[in-house]
């Protein structure tokens, strides 16, 4: 059974997201505690999707968020707009003169490296996203008159604070009301919860989006920790993942929320930060869909390479309502993602159907 997406004709644009974008700064080879110089990025979990889908697909995308109104909030925006991204809908707030009540957030990231991980340190407190709530955006002027097809949101923006939490349920029922696809990428950050709530409430946050879900995307410690659903065999550092386990959990997640027309989520082995085992699975209509394995993937950058996947599925539903190919142009799309710097994907379309196809790394001339 296809999933009942909007025609490209009727909407405005093929896919929005919402959620924060802040401006990330990477060491490189280096570390973030002896840097002397920085390379800039945008990078923001919900965002990512849709620069992925916008550069790599060609579709038409836009971002709801929120900046101040100054230099580094004008930097943001310059990187989005080279993304292509639309920036119709950003709130733009009042500059303070130090930050005091509002800021635009920073994200240092390092890549890692063999035995050392990767290692994201934001700094992201009374930002202006955070502080976006209900009645900030027209949702019925963009999904009701200009029409969207694909609504893309996550558990690190419903995070932020308790409105922005709000303001997810707001958006995800009115996507709903107006035949828009939602997905949700889980993305489960403790270090975003500990402060307001912890693991419960992130569970009780997250159960009640999840009622208005068509496309829950998340990896197994995103299931077990944001919706409570448990997998048998898996220890507690997730080394080890059972398939068959976890295809139990996400047959459980789809009993409970059976709004759910698709659960999807990579599976990643770490072997070092440099080293991994990849694929993906995805569950639709009942049945199981996996991606062709990618092992002992190098990775030049792993940060983004989900959200790169959660595009690729995107993509795959909208271009072709076809899930085994919604997880392949995923799982090959989050791949490519890992080989270059950055939050977001750098790949092209006649790339990421290469990779699918078990095209090589021979030199292209």
């Amino acid at each position: 059974m296809s999933l009942t997406i909007k025609p490209r004709e009727s909407c405005a644009f093929d896919q929005l997201s919402l959620g924060e974008v802040m401006l990330r700064l990477d060491p490189g080879e280096g570390r973030i505690r002896t840097a002397r110089e920085f390379k800039a990025w945008e990078g923001g979990g919900e965002y990512n999707t849709s620069r992925g889908l916008r550069k790599c697909f060609g579709y038409k995308t836009a971002v709801v968020t929120a900046f101040v109104d100054n230099e580094i909030g004008h930097l943001i925006e310059d990187f989005i707009m080279q993304g292509g991204v639309a920036t119709d809908f950003i709130q733009w707030r009042a500059d303070d003169g130090i930050g005091r009540t509002v800021r635009n957030g920073l994200n240092f990231t390092e890549r890692g490296f063999g035995i050392r991980g990767a290692v994201g340190n934001p700094d992201r407190g009374n930002t202006a996203a955070s502080q976006l709530k209900p009645g900030d955006i027209d949702w019925e002027h963009i999904f009701g008159k200009l029409g969207v097809r694909w609504f893309h949101t996550g558990g690190i923006f419903a995070a932020l604070s308790a409105t922005t939490a709000e303001l997810t349920v707001e958006a995800v029922k009115a996507a709903n009301k107006h035949g828009t696809i939602v997905s949700y990428d889980l993305n489960y950050r403790p270090s975003l919860w500990k402060t307001i709530g912890g693991l419960h409430k992130a569970q009780e946050v997250n159960r009640e989006i999840a009622k208005y879900v068509d496309v829950m995307i998340g990896n197994e410690e995103d299931f077990t920790a944001s919706l409570g659903f448990e997998v048998e065999g898996v220890d507690h550092n997730i080394s080890n993942i059972e398939l068959d386990a976890f295809k139990a959990m996400i047959e459980t997640a789809v009993k409970e929320f059976s709004n759910f027309k698709v659960a999807a989520t990579t599976l990643r082995g770490v072997k070092t930060a440099t080293v991994n085992d990849w694929s993906a699975i995805l569950w639709h209509d009942g049945k199981f869909h996996e991606s062709r394995k990618y092992p002992d993937l190098e990775i030049l950058d792993r940060v983004g390479g989900g959200d790169s996947f959660a595009s690729g599925v995107q993509f795959g539903f909208m271009e072709f309502n076809d899930a085994q190919k919604a997880v392949e142009y995923g799982a090959a799309h989050g791949a490519l993602a890992s080989t270059t710097p950055g939050d977001t994907s750098m790949a092209t379309r006649k790339e990421v159907e290469k990779t699918i196809g078990g095209g090589g790394a021979r030199v292209v001339r």
